[in-house]
């Protein structure tokens, strides 16, 4: 399968940005996207050249090698099992489904038919998260002690985004869950999470937060910080510390992170800030559906599995409960 004929299903923002990276990954020789809005798909697919289908059974119906899924994700269980059902490799945006609960008969459905699933969480394909995954593995660091990460965003989405988001350790931690699983090879067994509302009071109207920190208690007593931010005007800052014994890496220090020294005479960062998401990892996301291509091709790298994504989902759950009840949580394995 030299040039293979993928699939993408759904041209939202996210859709837009896997179809421009998927138009030019080497070995993809056709592209067909599909959207509720068909219009919109048409659009799209003109302005890329390449091909749109009226609806996603169209879509499947097309002779695909792979299908992308970067739909809403009430959609994201159905057409997950609609791929795995056709027998053709699945890439789904995070989450698996709105929930925990209606992930797992996914998981069940998929793991039954033999189905080849993977979920989007792109930073495991940005080079500094990798590093710091090949040094922690290569016990450069020592035995860790702490672990640090942030993710915050410069400016909020819509309210209308965030009522139905499932909150911000939903939205925007659970990547982080994601690496500090992935790079540290250890589960989440407990979490204790606080946020606040100093920006537009409509997020709290809605059940949601604009800050919040989330302990986390890994299961050799390793303790992890995760913050996160709607409100962060210095640009998007997405960083992760590494704290062990032996040495101290961080993911996301270079010229264009989004902060700046106290320290008299020091420049350092140079370079603007990154703005969006997008930008910060616009690498990472070519570099993934690329990996999605070689897993079509059956060769595997470390794209997500679900059982990965829905683990960590599990701990945006415990952190979304524990800022709920103000008190810690503790986060229970898959069955």
């Amino acid at each position: 399968m030299s040039d293979l004929h993928l699939g993408l299903a759904g041209v939202g923002r996210i859709g837009v940005m896997h179809a421009r990276n998927l138009v030019t990954t080497p070995g993809v020789g056709r592209l067909t996207v599909a959207d509720v809005d068909a219009d919109r798909a048409r659009a799209v697919a003109d302005e890329l050249g390449c091909d749109a289908a009226p609806d996603a059974a169209a879509l499947l119906a097309a002779g695909i090698d792979g299908l992308v899924v970067a739909t809403g994700t009430a959609q994201h269980p159905e057409l997950i099992l609609a791929g795995v059902d056709a027998g053709v490799p699945v890439l789904c945006e995070k989450p698996v489904a709105p929930d925990v609960a209606l992930s797992l008969p996914v998981l069940e459905r998929v793991a039954a038919r033999g189905g080849v699933v993977r979920i989007g969480h792109q930073r495991r394909y940005d080079a500094g998260y990798l590093e710091a995954k090949r040094a922690h593995a290569a016990g450069e660091l020592g035995w860790l002690h702490a672990v640090r990460a942030v993710t915050c965003d410069v400016t909020p989405p819509p309210v209308a985004f965030i009522a139905t988001s499932g909150g911000l350790f939903r939205d925007c931690s659970v990547h982080d869950f994601d690496v500090i699983r992935w790079i540290t090879g250890r589960e989440v067994v407990e979490v204790s999470a606080r946020g606040s509302n100093n920006g537009d009071p409509a997020i709290g109207a809605v059940g949601d937060v604009d800050s919040a920190l989330a302990v986390c208690t890994l299961d050799d007593g390793t303790l992890a910080v995760v913050s996160a931010s709607r409100y962060n005007g210095g640009g998007h800052d997405v960083r992760l510390e590494l704290q062990g014994s032996r040495a101290t890496l961080l993911v996301g220090l270079d010229e264009r992170a989004a902060l700046r020294s106290a320290e008299p005479g020091v420049t350092f960062p140079a370079g603007p800030p990154h703005l969006t998401f997008a930008e910060r990892f616009a690498d990472a996301y070519r570099a993934e559906v690329a990996a999605f291509a070689d897993l079509v091709r059956g060769v595997e790298g470390e794209l997500c599995t679900p059982e990965d994504a829905v683990a960590a989902s599990r701990v945006a759950d415990a952190a979304q409960e524990s800022l709920a009840t103000g008190v810690p949580v503790r986060v229970e394995p898959l069955p």
